[in-house]
């Protein structure tokens, strides 16, 4: 008789930390620790030069970075290890709500944007989600969102094709942070599927990034 192959349960996702804090990076460290199960912590920056010297050969999954740091901007870290592994994944941790840095942070391509009133269960969610594909946006934060697509750039022009009701279904599960896989799951479609769809949607849109995505779906739907 055959015997069952044991399921092996997803590596734990490859974390940086970036922080000019060391008591918020122990504090991270700690707490984080307690889940080692699903999040690893290979690198722990503190300066912008040192992110950007540490982090690529670490090869995180995803960066907890702070939005202002002592030698530079956090969202200038985020473009340039974009720049550099465009399939990693940026989540913003900071104590600071401002329009303009929430719009910075998803015109550099940030996957969430989360303050750190944030609990550990929570944090650990986004984490897991943002590297999942998804992304990851604070309450607090959402409203501002309605303020970041103005025609200033953070979103170009699009085909000028209207949506339809499967556009604004996909827009609204994005918003919530969902994966394609669960959008997929949603909808009764296959993952591949989504993945098209959203190509599409994109180029209606004028967009690149699930983020202004997602600040698209707040102007214009949110709070209908």
């Amino acid at each position: 008789m055959l015997e069952a192959v044991p399921h092996d349960p997803a590596p734990p996702v490859r974390l940086a930390l970036v922080d000019d804090s060391e008591l918020v990076r122990i504090g991270l460290r700690t707490l984080l620790g307690l889940h080692k199960d699903v999040i690893e912590i290979v690198a722990e920056a503190a300066p912008a030069a040192e992110a950007l010297a540490l982090l690529p050969p670490a090869r995180p999954r995803v960066v907890l970075l702070d939005m202002r740091l002592p030698d530079g901007r956090g969202v200038d870290v985020c473009r340039r290890l974009l720049a550099a592994a465009p399939d990693l994944r940026v989540l913003f941790l900071t104590s600071q709500v401002d329009d303009d840095l929430i719009a910075d942070s998803i015109r550099a391509g940030a996957s969430g944007y989360l303050l750190k009133e944030i609990n550990g269960q929570e944090l650990v969610r986004a984490i897991r989600s943002v590297a999942a594909g998804g992304q990851a946006i604070d309450a607090a934060v959402t409203a501002r969102l309605l303020r970041i697509v103005r025609g200033d750039g953070s979103v170009a022009p699009g085909t000028g094709e209207p949506l339809s009701a499967q556009d604004r279904r996909l827009l609204a599960l994005l918003a919530e942070g969902k994966t394609n896989k669960e959008i997929g799951a949603a909808l009764g479609l296959a993952e591949k599927t989504i993945k098209n769809y959203l190509t599409a949607l994109f180029e209606k849109l004028g967009i690149e990034r699930r983020s202004q995505a997602a600040a698209y779906y707040v102007q214009h739907y949110g709070e209908r």
